[in-house]
């Protein structure tokens, strides 16, 4: 069993940006960052393979997100830049059980962080 923390969430201004940090308890394999916004389903936001070479975004983020990983230290971040009041949601770090590519499929990922709230004002 592996447990996830997140940190960094918190209110900033449009255009401004913040970084999201994920420890891990223990090994994780792929790893992604999702997130639920109010009245709407969670939905993926990027993810990272085990090794760290292979990354993915959701459209609505590309270009401005980046996220990566230490594997040394068990952690993985978002760095979440020229934020926009849509990015506002409860941002949740999740790491496969198995499995060193990520997916956008909430189903694929055993493990979960209790959420960290992002709030943009505009």
């Amino acid at each position: 069993q592996v447990q996830l923390v997140e940190a960094g969430g918190g209110l900033v201004q449009a255009g401004g940006s913040l970084r999201l940090s994920c420890a891990a308890s223990g090994r994780t394999y792929a790893m992604a960052w999702f997130r639920q916004g109010p009245g709407k389903e969670r939905e993926f936001v990027a993810g990272i393979s085990w090794g760290g070479g292979i990354t993915s975004y959701a459209d609505s983020v590309k270009g401005r997100f980046t996220i990566s990983r230490d594997n040394a230290k068990n952690t993985g971040d978002l760095q979440m830049n020229s934020l926009k009041p849509e990015d506002t949601a409860v941002y949740y770090c999740a790491s496969r059980g198995t499995g060193s590519r990520s997916t956008y499929r909430p189903e694929d990922y055993d493990y979960w962080g209790q959420g960290t709230q992002v709030t943009v004002s505009s």
